[in-house]
């Protein structure tokens, strides 16, 4: 069985050719990444700098915008695309929730309260270099516990 969305095509000599997103091959036993942003194409954007970064292995989840019926959202959160974002991202090491700001803090916690997981974690970090430390170290199969300790040390780290 092939590890891409629902959507594919067979290409030559019978191989399946994947016209959707791809799942990562190692996502599973790693740890995830949700994108908890105001806009969709941040998210989105976001997730097209790490993917390549956690060397195709971890599962990158954006959940930008508002559910309004336009293709990107518009600026806001959603519960329901962060509830989404969290099943879809969840390999079974755990999921961390990084969020750009504000609002999206606040989604976040309701969606987390409702859980009521353990292995669900919202970490106050930067949300470009924490993205960046996070996916490196969840492509290492490092702990949710060290996945986070990094998301939060990109604070530290100057830019020059």
């Amino acid at each position: 069985m092939s590890n891409v969305d629902p959507v594919e095509s067979v290409g030559p000599v019978g191989r399946v050719e994947p016209v959707g997103r791809v799942e990562p091959a190692g996502a599973a036993g790693l740890v995830g990444l949700v994108l908890v942003s105001h806009s969709a194409r941040l998210a989105d954007g976001l997730r097209e700098l790490l993917d390549p970064l956690g060397g195709g292995l971890v599962r990158v989840v954006p959940a930008g915008g508002t559910d309004d019926g336009s293709p990107d959202g518009t600026l806001g959160t959603s519960y329901d695309r962060i509830e989404a974002a969290v099943a879809a991202a969840d390999g079974g090491a755990g999921v961390l929730l990084l969020p750009d700001l504000g609002s999206a803090v606040l989604t976040a916690r309701l969606v987390l309260a409702e859980l009521g997981r353990d292995d669900v974690v919202l970490v106050d970090a930067p949300f470009v270099e924490g993205g960046v430390a996070a996916v490196v170290a969840a492509s290492t199969g490092a702990s949710l516990a060290d996945v986070t300790a990094a998301a939060r040390e990109a604070r530290t780290v100057p830019k020059f």
